[in-house]
C-alpha cells in the first residue's frame, strides 16, 4: 500500500478559484435560502453604514444648536434617536435572520457533500483502496469537512456582508470628505498588501496540515488495530518513532501556518487605529481652518473604523478559511478521481428453461440465471449461466514493469472444484481478483460461459460469485444482518438455513440474543473461526454458482473444519469453486489442483496424481518444502 508517512514538500493549492466556485455550486442548490440571506445581509449591511450617517445631522442640526440655550427643544433629538434605534434594531433582526438561514444552508452543503463523497467512494477501483491509507480516506469525511463548517456558517456571509458594507461606507466616505477619504484608501490598500503577502504564505502550511491530519490519522487507524502485532514484535519504540515524525510535521506546519495567520489580525487592528489617529488629525485641521464641519468630522471618523473593520474581521477568519479550502481541495481531488470503468453490456437475468432448451427472460426469481449477451445486429442471445471459467493465456501484472501472472491458462467447467497452491506471492489470489475483475486484464481472456467477461456488466458478473475470504469483514449489525449482507432478500428461515448449513447455527444460537446479538468492533465478541464462519454462510444465503474461497478455513481448527466439511460440500455442489487453501488437507477432493510458482502454472492434477508424480506438489504435502 502507498504510504506517505516521511515529511515531504506540499504544493500550494492548485486551483483556489475553483475551490471556491465549487462549494459555492453546493450552497447554491438552496436557492430561496441563499437569496435571502443575500437580502439579509445587505440589509444587515446598509442598516449599520446608514445609522452611522446620522451622526452628521444630530450634532450639527440638534445637539451644536442647542448648546448654551436656555430651554432647548430636544423633540426634534429624540426623533432622530428614535430612528437611529429603529434602524439599528432592523439590522439586528436582519442579522439574526440570516445567522439562522445560514446555519440551515451549511449543514445541508456538508450534508450533500458527504453524500457525493461517499457515492463516490463506492465507485472507486479496488485499486484505489489499495494504494490509500484507510484512515486518510476517512479523515477526508471527518476533519476535512469539518474545516469547511466555519468557513460556510460564518466565513462566507461575512465576506458578502464586508464588500456591501466597504462600498456603502466608501460612498459615504466620498460625500462627507475627499482628503480624509484618500488617507484611509491608501491604508487600506497597505492592509490588503499584508494580507496577500501573510496569506500567501500561510496558504501552502494550511495544505501541509490538512495532509499531515491524514497521514496522522491513517497511521493511528493501523497501529491501533494491530496492536497484538506490535506488541509481539516488541515494536511500541519504532511505532513510536514512526508517530512522532507525523506529529512532528503536523506540529511544524501548524506552527507557520497559524503563525502567519495570527500576525494579521493585530497587524490589521493596528493600521486601523493608525488610520483613525490621522483621519482625526487631519480632520480637526480641516476643521480649524473652517474646511469640514463638527458634525462630518465625527461622523467620518466613526466610518474611518468601520471601513477597515470588516478588513480586519476577516483577516482573523484567514485561518479558517485557508485550513477549510485545503481541507475541500482534498474532497474535491477524491471526488475527482477516475471511477472504476464498466463497460459492459451483458447483464444477468432470471430465466426459463424449457423441456427443449431454449431460455427465456423473466421478471420473477426462478433460481436458474442467464447472460443477456447483446448482438451486433440487434436483439440479444441469452446463454444460461453454469459457471464455466477459462483463462486463456492470461498475463497480468499490478504494476507495469512487474508480471505476477505470466501466460496463464486454465479451465473450471461446471460443477468442478479447482484449488490452488503454491508460495506467497505466486498469483493465487491475483486469480480470483482477475474473476471478480477487481482488476482488468491487458492480454488474454477469460471467459464465463463462454462470454468475455470485459463484456459483462461487473454488477452482474459479480451478482454470480461468492467469496469467503480470509479476512472476514463484520459490519455493525445483527449476527442476523451480517448474513443478510450477502442477499438483501433472504427470509429470517433462509439465514438459519444458511447457518445451519455453514455449521454456524449452534454457537450462533448460543449467543446472548442468538441471531439478534448485535456484533461491533469487527465482530471483536467473536473467535476468529465464529467470524468465519459467519462469512460462510454469508456465502451460503447468497447462492452463487461459482464460489470464490480465498483461505476459507484458515482461521478455524481442525474439528471446526472436519464438522463445516459436509456443509460445505452441500454448499458447492453443483457450483464452480475455486479455492486456495495452504492446507493442502482441503484440497484433497478438489477436480483439479493448480501448483503455481512465480506467475506461471508449473503443476497440475488431482491429488492422487500429483502425488504420484512426486513434483512440488508431493514435497508441500509430505512436508519435504513448505508453502511460504
Amino acid at each position: 500500500m502507498e504510504r506517505r508517512y516521511p515529511r515531504g514538500r506540499t504544493a500550494r493549492p492548485e486551483n483556489m478559484k475553483g475551490t471556491i466556485a465549487r462549494i459555492l455550486k453546493y450552497m447554491f442548490s438552496f436557492k430561496t435560502h441563499v437569496v435571502f440571506i443575500l437580502l439579509t445581509i445587505t440589509l444587515n449591511a446598509l442598516a449599520l453604514v446608514a445609522s452611522s450617517y446620522f451622526i452628521k445631522p444630530l450634532i450639527n442640526n440638534y445637539i451644536v444648536p442647542l448648546i448654551g440655550q436656555q430651554n432647548p427643544d430636544f423633540s426634534g433629538m429624540v426623533n432622530m434617536i428614535l430612528l437611529m434605534a429603529a434602524i439599528y434594531l432592523s439590522g439586528a433582526l436582519s442579522g439574526y435572520v440570516f445567522h439562522r438561514l445560514m446555519v440551515h444552508v451549511s449543514t445541508g452543503t456538508l450534508y450533500k457533500m458527504r453524500i457525493d463523497l461517499f457515492t463516490k467512494l463506492q465507485t472507486l477501483p479496488i485499486q484505489y483502496y489499495d494504494t490509500h491509507v484507510h484512515g486518510e480516506i476517512m479523515s477526508r469525511f471527518t476533519n476535512d469537512t469539518d474545516t469547511m463548517r466555519q468557513m460556510l456558517s460564518m466565513v462566507f456571509p461575512q465576506v458578502f456582508s464586508s464588500i456591501i458594507s466597504v462600498v456603502a461606507t466608501f460612498v459615504v466616505m466620498l460625500t462627507l470628505s475627499l482628503p480624509l477619504t484618500a488617507i484611509a484608501i491608501g491604508m487600506l490598500m497597505v492592509m490588503i498588501f499584508l494580507i496577500y503577502q501573510l496569506s500567501s504564505r500561510s496558504q501552502k502550511y494550511f495544505r501541509k496540515v490538512q495532509q499531515a491530519v491524514g497521514e496522522l490519522n491513517g497511521f493511528s487507524e493501523e497501529i491501533i488495530g494491530g496492536q497484538k502485532e506490535v506488541k509481539v514484535f516488541c515494536r511500541e519504540e519504532s511505532t513510536k518513532e514512526q508517530f512522532e515524525v507525523i506529529n512532528e510535521t503536523l506540529r511544524e506546519s501548524g506552527q507557520y501556518a497559524q503563525g502567519f495567520s495570527g500576525m494579521m489580525m493585530p497587524i490589521m487592528m493596528n493600521l486601523s487605529y493608525i488610520t483613525y489617529a490621522l483621519s482625526a488629525a487631519v480632520g480637526a485641521l480641516m476643521a480649524i481652518n473652517g474646511n469640514i464641519d463638527l458634525g462630518s468630522i465625527a461622523s467620518f471618523l466613526n466610518y474611518a473604523r468601520s471601513f477597515s473593520r470588516p478588513i480586519t474581521r476577516l483577516s482573523s477568519q484567514i485561518n479558517y478559511v485557508l485550513a477549510a479550502l485545503a481541507g475541500a481541495e482534498r474532497v474535491f481531488k477524491l471526488m475527482d478521481t477516475l471511477p472504476e470503468v464498466d463497460q459492459g453490456n451483458v447483464m444477468l437475468v432470471n430465466a426459463v428453461v424449457d423441456d427443449e432448451g431454449h431460455i427465456s427472460e423473466t421478471d420473477k426469481r426462478t433460481g436458474r440465471w442467464a447472460w443477456k449477451v447483446p448482438l451486433k445486429e440487434g436483439g440479444y442471445r441469452y446463454v444460461e449461466l453454469k459457471g464455466d471459467v477459462r483463462f486463456e493465456n492470461v498475463v497480468f501484472g499490478y504494476e507495469p514493469d512487474k508480471t505476477v501472472l505470466d501466460g496463464i491458462s486454465l479451465y473450471a467447467k461446471p460443477g468442478q472444484k479447482i484449488a490452488f497452491v503454491g508460495s506467497t506471492g505466486a498469483g493465487k489470489t491475483t486469480i480470483t481478483n482477475l474473476i471478480n475483475r477487481f482488476y482488468d486484464v491487458p492480454d488474454g481472456k477469460i471467459r464465463y460461459d463462454g462470454v468475455n467477461i470485459n463484456r459483462i456488466k461487473k454488477a452482474d458478473l459479480r451478482r454470480s460469485l461468492g467469496m469467503v475470504l480470509q479476512d472476514v469483514n463484520l459490519f455493525t449489525g445483527t449476527v442476523k444482518d451480517n448474513i443478510r449482507f450477502g442477499n438483501l432478500e433472504a427470509t429470517d428461515e433462509q439465514i438459519v438455513e444458511a447457518a445451519t448449513l455453514a455449521n454456524a447455527d449452534s454457537f450462533i444460537r448460543r449467543l446472548p440474543n442468538g441471531y439478534d446479538t448485535m456484533i461491533e468492533a469487527n465482530g471483536a465478541n467473536l473467535s476468529q473461526g465464529q467470524r468465519q464462519l459467519i462469512a460462510i454462510a454469508r456465502a451460503a444465503v447468497a447462492d452463487p454458482p461459482v464460489l470464490v474461497l480465498d483461505e476459507a478455513t484458515s482461521s478455524i481448527d481442525t474439528r471446526t473444519e472436519h464438522l463445516i466439511e459436509e456443509g460445505m460440500d452441500k454448499l458447492m455442489e453443483g457450483k464452480t469453486v475455486f479455492v486456495i487453501a495452504h492446507r493442502l488437507s482441503t484440497v484433497r477432493n478438489a477436480n483439479a489442483i493448480l501448483v503455481l510458482e512465480q506467475g506461471k502454472i508449473i503443476e497440475r492434477g488431482n491429488h492422487e496424481s500429483l502425488l504420484a508424480a512426486k513434483g512440488r506438489y508431493y514435497q508441500l504435502y509430505t512436508g519435504i518444502a513448505e508453502l511460504e
